[in-house]
């Protein structure tokens, strides 16, 4: 599991060099107890799941590319990561302690932010655990059987993987005090919507009983809502 370990450390250090990079210091104590939550869930996360995909790890820890997937899925996984996962913590480090654009939420809304970052973290973890077929890219993975996973927080929503990045980008720019970065968390999440939808097509016309799936578990993110 080197090659898993070794991933979950670039990401952090990616995210910690947006953070500190714009910053402009490493004196900023909010950036080093998110990177703290950010691997202390991942590495818990990773260790549960090493024990029952840890196929699904491996793949994970390679780039988020592949020769199979569509074009439009490569652009979109893309964009996500640029404006989310690491445009966020840029943003985050430049309002905070360079542009001060908009005045920074109360501190009990900060608190609640990382809250929901860990939450969103974690949830993350639970899809992962609970869908073995949770791979980085949109594709119809033959070599593994491909099937519906419609069991554990699956039989809720149809993509708790994705459900979890509202809380984890809205929840960074909060704790890390941020209303520009928070409220910003918007265009990443919009393009996040559109590659689920873009999935939810590619898996109903190839994925055998995707569409009963649809038919059994009717919301996308939000039980009840959509």
């Amino acid at each position: 599991m080197l090659v898993v370990a070794l991933r979950l450390m670039a990401d952090g250090g990616l995210v910690a060099l947006m953070l500190f990079a714009s910053a402009g210091t490493l004196a900023w104590w909010r950036a080093w107890v998110l990177l703290g939550v950010l691997m202390v869930v991942r590495v818990a996360g990773a260790a549960v799941i090493a024990r029952v995909s840890p196929t699904l790890l491996r793949e994970r820890a390679r780039l988020p590319l592949h020769d199979e997937q569509p074009s439009a899925d490569r652009l979109l996984l893309l964009a996500v990561l640029a404006t989310g996962f690491l445009g966020l913590p840029l943003l985050a480090g430049l309002d905070v302690h360079r542009w001060h654009v908009l005045p920074p939420p109360a501190p009990w809304l900060s608190s609640i932010g990382l809250v929901l970052f860990a939450l969103g973290w974690g949830l993350k973890q639970v899809a992962l655990r609970a869908n073995a077929f949770a791979t980085t890219v949109v594709r119809l993975q033959t070599e593994r059987a491909h099937a519906v996973v419609d069991a554990g927080i699956y039989a809720v929503v149809r993509h708790p993987f994705y459900a979890a990045d509202p809380l984890i980008l809205v929840g960074l720019g909060l704790w890390l005090q941020s209303s520009t970065a928070a409220l910003a968390a918007v265009v990443p999440v919009l393009f996040m919507v559109l590659r689920l939808q873009l999935e939810e097509r590619f898996l109903l016309r190839a994925l055998p009983g995707y569409d009963t799936y649809m038919t059994r578990v009717p919301h996308r993110l939000v039980p009840g809502i959509w």
